[in-house]
């Protein structure tokens, strides 16, 4: 997929409350070495920036427009295009940030081992991932793709998100590996102004994605418009003309263990 930063911080305020809510999670880590993985814009690493300040932060995306934001944002940070299941730098990194990434990401049970491994002793690995495919917005995308003349063209789409475990199976993963791990959940509850319209905005810059990028122009703007028309019936507008969008997200901090 291509992403487009410009987009994605349409709603910045509302993206960066969790990942400060996530890294106010850490201890205060002695940090000298810190990776944003799945940097995005830049909003993320600028929190860990700040949180870490005597650390040398690193920020990773697959996304050259994202890249290209982040390091107009942050220009005395070193940004690296690549993709999360192929990095292979084997640190060690005093914190590890995936804030709102790795529900784009394949095989868990590997990867999150993987990036406890890639922590010093006492390092800290911080995750959050939205945890909203059951939501109306997400339903939605799902069934008008799979229920107008776009179908055979998305039939891959739901196929992008990994479907996230429960709370529990993470913590599994992660205890035998840390000294301490916290996880939790939490739904935010976002008032946008703009009814309906704003919503279908917010998800053109995260899930719509993979069911748009398929269509071409016009087919594009058909699926959108009876996809708008749902989210409409689904979230409907407050007296002050507002929607508020209910948005769980699950969180985990991690700090590895001595060896």
């Amino acid at each position: 997929m291509t992403w487009s930063a410009k987009q994605y911080v349409a709603f910045e305020d509302e993206r960066t409350r969790p990942v400060r809510d996530l890294l106010l999670a850490l201890p205060d880590i002695e940090a000298r070495t810190a990776m944003d993985l799945g940097c995005g814009p830049g909003n993320s690493t600028e929190f860990l920036a700040a949180r870490f300040p005597g650390a040398a932060v690193c920020g990773l995306d697959s996304s050259a427009d994202m890249i290209a934001a982040a390091a107009r944002r942050l220009p005395d940070v070193q940004f690296a295009l690549g993709d999360i299941d192929t990095w292979d730098d084997p640190g060690p990194y005093d914190v590890i940030l995936a804030n709102a990434v790795l529900q784009w990401v394949p095989d868990h049970s590997t990867l999150l081992p993987s990036l406890v491994g890639r922590l010093a002793a006492g390092g800290g690995l911080a995750i959050q991932m939205p945890d909203n495919l059951d939501v109306p917005a997400h339903r939605l995308m799902r069934e008008i793709a799979a229920a107008g003349p776009w179908a055979p063209a998305l039939a891959e789409a739901s196929k992008n998100r990994t479907p996230i475990a429960g709370a529990d199976r993470y913590y599994e993963l992660l205890r035998p590996l840390c000294s301490r791990v916290d996880v939790w959940r939490t739904t935010y509850y976002h008032a946008l102004p703009g009814g309906a319209g704003a919503i279908v905005e917010w998800f053109k810059g995260s899930g719509l994605r993979p069911f748009l990028e398929p269509l071409d122009a016009p087919t594009r703007a058909a699926y959108l418009e009876r996809y708008t028309a749902a989210v409409a019936a689904a979230y409907p507008a407050l007296p002050d003309g507002s929607v508020l969008l209910p948005f769980p997200r699950l969180f985990m901090a991690a700090i590895r263990g001595a060896d």
